[in-house]
């Protein structure tokens, strides 16, 4: 097992304001005399996924699947495999201690990731984050998806238009589908219906979120929206870090999985567990993976407004040709390399291999490791790299493609394609 790092103790001591969540050990404490109501439907159809390579999906109906919790599946895993499982899709883990302790008591612990509907979807929140679902829901996790559209709408997203929003949610949803995502312990909620099913209990944490927030606290975590601390934001815009504070609590998650650009408000979560009364002891883990970078050299990460910094994940065979031919990859050099992070966090995460066509014959590379060793040497040069990374990525975005080719689920993509992408 990794390093265990210090926990983060509380109070075990619990006034007549909050009741456990009596679904969790490990789940945060609950307004006394609220609930938040399970969305009941059918058994959820499921794909024959695994950790590394995502079955394509069959089912072509707009929509997500229809959740019920009384179906979530057992994970078969050791608890060691369950944790090292879950730590592997992180790049930073606070607190691992706490990680084993929830997975050791806890069968089904909720983690919660929350995305704005902003666009068209790109490889790392299309492929990357079906790769993350899957290992998770593999070691039993009941993976919530927060669908932000009131967020994005807070964040002017598509000029603020909801209903365009929301069409973009379904959108994404149909992407994770097409791409392999396991459904069978993944539940979608949309923010402006569940908010509403509950209005004085999500409200209620929201304010005192904010009132025991200062300004600069929050305005430190409105990186999270891909604002700059500096930036000349709306009132709405600064209200936002202390909803998506709260959406943690409302959601009652174990685990916050979501980006390290995010982990401003994760860790504001975190304190407000002090900040309360009484104190909130078993405080969310957070899991925050990769940020995979642009394709342009200095790209940090991908971004939806310059189309040529990202692969999309309905991109033509001729368009992620041009892509990753264009794309930054110096000889040699590993760092701040896209190509090669491409192949580090997508291809080995997808097929756990990838095979170069040397003059001399074709070599199969099983790790990561023994690539980017030959890389820095100088055996793999960047015009052997890239079409192999290209063919790779075909292969694994061919399955969205050819959902996206007919039917409803084109309809969609060509209005989602319509609208204008507003920052």
């Amino acid at each position: 097992m990794a390093k265990k790092a210090k926990g983060d103790g509380g109070s075990d001591s619990a006034k007549s304001r909050f009741v456990v969540n009596p679904t969790s050990k490990f789940s945060v404490l609950d307004i006394a005399g609220t609930s938040q109501p399970a969305v009941a439907g059918a058994k959820s159809s499921a794909s024959a996924a695994s950790a590394k390579g995502p079955a394509p999906a069959a089912d072509s109906t707009i929509g997500a699947p229809p959740f019920d919790p009384s179906n979530l599946v057992k994970s078969e895993l050791s608890l060691q495999e369950r944790f090292d499982l879950c730590r592997s899709v992180a790049e930073e883990c606070i607190q691992e201690d706490e990680l084993m302790r929830l997975l050791e008591f806890k069968d089904h612990p909720i983690v919660y990731d929350g995305f704005e509907p902003s666009g068209r979807m790109h490889i790392a929140q299309g492929v990357m984050r079906a790769l993350n679902v899957n290992k998770l829901t593999k070691a039993g996790c009941h993976f919530k998806f927060w669908v932000a559209d009131w967020f994005a709408q807070l964040n002017n997203k598509m000029g603020g238009d909801l209903a365009k929003i929301q069409v973009v949610g379904k959108y994404m949803i149909e992407i994770w589908k097409a791409v392999g995502m396991d459904m069978r312990n993944v539940q979608f909620l949309w923010a402006s219906e569940e908010i509403n099913r509950s209005p004085a209990e999500y409200w209620g944490r929201v304010m005192e979120i904010a009132r025991l927030s200062t300004v600069a606290r929050i305005q430190r975590c409105c990186t999270i929206m891909g604002r700059s601390e500096t930036e000349e934001m709306s009132s709405a815009q600064v209200f936002y870090p202390c909803m998506q504070c709260a959406d943690v609590f409302y959601l009652k998650a174990d685990i916050c999985q979501l980006g390290l650009d995010q982990r401003k408000v994760n860790m504001l979560a975190r304190e407000y567990c002090d900040q309360t009364r009484p104190k909130i002891k078993h405080k969310p883990v957070i899991l925050s993976h990769h940020m995979l970078a642009g394709l342009k050299e200095g790209q940090i990460k991908m971004s939806k407004s310059d189309p040529d910094s990202a692969i999309f994940m309905e991109d033509t065979p001729e368009d992620l040709a041009r892509k990753v031919k264009k794309a930054y990859c110096p000889p040699g050099i590993v760092d701040a390399n896209p190509v090669l992070d491409y192949c580090k966090n997508i291809l080995f995460g997808y097929f756990g291999q990838i095979t170069i066509a040397y003059k001399d014959g074709d070599q199969v590379y099983t790790t990561y490791e023994a690539l980017e060793a030959d890389y820095v040497s100088g055996k793999l040069h960047p015009s052997d790299l890239k079409p192999a990374a290209t063919a790779s990525l075909n292969k694994i975005l061919q399955p969205v493609r050819d959902h996206f080719s007919s039917g409803e689920p084109a309809k969609l993509l060509a209005l989602v394609k319509k609208y204008k992408i507003t920052k």
